[in-house]
């Protein structure tokens, strides 16, 4: 400090000033955080980790630590009056609370986008620094600040998982040798066209790449499943596989009579998700292509689920991705609705539950015979990752097993402390939350009927609900 306090005047002396007092109560770091959120993307996820780090440092060192910890701060009198701020702080030194929101927003800023955060470093290393040079901090108390800022950004991980983890398809022990198709001789493609953007046509792609294909778009009054079963019936043997393109209801909806019909199924990614051919790997048409000139493939899981209605007679219908009782397809849309205004995954995750859980109205039911009062049920094609709030992929397609989870409603404020697990990433711990891997669950209503929904899209109403995984219930073009 005394060396500092004998450096000679120099021209950054009211720099070093102005630099100081600029990040006052965080001002220059939002600044920052608003001109990176105009920039969308990376930038924008960048600036709101950085604000909420920031958050968790300044609560920890001038909420907590500067009570826990107090310090006298250096003397005016060490520095020359030039270098002295105007108004000196009163609070305890120790720690420096604009380091802590210096290192906190530059290191959070860096796990997104690592270029801007080094850029951004020589400020806040400056922004630490004056708070030595113009004599209101210990150098101590900035190391102590920087350290606080380091862990409240790696805190920020525990609620916001980095965003360019990497993830990768899941993965199938199943191979399969399949039709090769090459031009697309035998193969009927189901187009579409309101799946994806308004101006472009997935038809027109289709047909370039194969075009001795057949292609055919929904019926307006015909249900896709009767549709496509109705035109293989019509000429047997004559389809050798099906293709789809379109969002994930679509895909559902033509795996299904894939399955029904044991033909290989052809994923053409042009729908707003495409959660299903994300989670198996098929990125783009080009993929697909070549997995259909070769014949490979891979086989996986598909879910199913027999739906007891009030005539008795069971109802059976596939699912790629999930199916759910209660309020959880109202979530996602919610979720996917602010995902696509540019929310980031979490946020938005935790907005659309709140809504959600608000208007939910409770379920008795007997999951396995046993009697459950819960808000929501959802079951999931295959164990998904992560097992808490969110899940968002599945490492394998062939696990054989279903992912069951269901929030119950029979413990006091429920809802609540619900929301609560999630904020804190403690839902393996919750009373409210359970979460199990099975092969098969049956779900009875005790009280009325309901809809089943199955990846998003609503389904018959009924009292009891049988659900199971079928192991390689549906072959795949795609790389083995």
């Amino acid at each position: 400090m005394t060396r500092c306090a004998d450096l000679p005047r120099t021209p950054l002396d009211p720099v070093m000033k102005a630099l100081s007092t600029s990040a006052n109560k965080g001002r220059l770091w939002f600044a920052v955080a608003g001109a990176l959120a105009l920039a969308g993307g990376a930038h924008r996820r960048a600036a709101l980790r950085g604000v909420g780090a920031i958050a968790i440092a300044s609560t920890s060192a001038n909420l907590v630590a500067k009570n826990l910890f107090p310090r006298r701060r250096p003397a005016a009198e060490l520095l020359p009056l030039h270098r002295r701020l105007v108004k000196r702080p009163t609070s305890s030194s120790f720690p420096s609370g604009h380091s802590a929101s210096a290192v906190a927003f530059t290191a959070a800023v860096a796990m997104e986008s690592p270029l801007v955060g080094l850029a951004l470093l020589p400020l806040a290393a400056a922004v630490a620094y004056s708070r030595v040079h113009n004599g209101v901090h210990w150098p101590t108390d900035v190391a102590a600040g920087s350290a606080i800022g380091l862990g409240a950004a790696w805190a920020t991980r525990h609620w916001w998982p980095r965003s360019d983890r990497p993830t990768g398809p899941g993965e199938s022990a199943l191979c399969a040798d399949l039709p090769a198709l090459g031009q697309g001789d035998g193969l009927l493609v189901l187009v579409n066209p309101k799946s994806g953007p308004q101006a472009v046509d997935p038809g027109e792609e289709v047909a370039r790449r194969w075009p001795r294909a057949t292609v055919v778009n929904p019926l307006p009054d015909t249900g896709i499943i009767e549709q496509l079963a109705g035109l293989i019936t019509a000429s047997p043997g004559d389809t050798r596989a099906l293709g789809v393109a379109g969002g994930d209801g679509t895909v559902a909806a033509v795996a299904a009579v894939a399955a029904e019909f044991g033909l290989p199924l052809v994923l053409i990614p042009a729908g707003t998700l495409n959660h299903f051919a994300r989670d198996v790997g098929v990125e783009s048409v080009a993929e697909s292509v070549e997995s259909v000139r070769h014949g490979t493939g891979v086989r996986v899981d598909l879910g199913e689920v027999r739906v007891t209605g009030p005539s008795g007679e069971p109802e059976a219908r596939w699912f790629v991705n999930t199916a759910s009782l209660g309020g959880y397809p109202e979530m996602v849309r919610l979720r996917e609705h602010l995902e696509s205004r540019k929310w980031a995954k979490w946020p938005a995750g935790a907005v659309a539950l709140v809504r959600t859980l608000r208007a939910a109205q409770p379920m008795r039911v007997a999951l396995d015979g046993a009697p459950q009062l819960v808000w929501m049920v959802f079951v999931g094609n295959g164990s998904y990752r992560p097992k808490g709030f969110a899940p968002s992929r599945r490492p394998d397609l062939d696990s054989g097993l279903l992912d069951v989870r269901y929030l119950r409603a029979d413990v006091p404020y429920s809802r609540a402390r619900f929301v609560v697990a999630t904020l804190t990433r403690t839902l393996a711990r919750s009373h409210v939350y359970r979460q199990r891997d099975v092969a098969e669950l049956d779900v009875r209503l005790l009280d009325g009927h309901r809809r089943v929904a199955t990846d998003g899209e609503v389904g018959p109403l009924g009292s009891g609900f049988h659900f199971r995984s079928v192991s390689g219930a549906l072959a795949i073009y795609r790389d083995c």
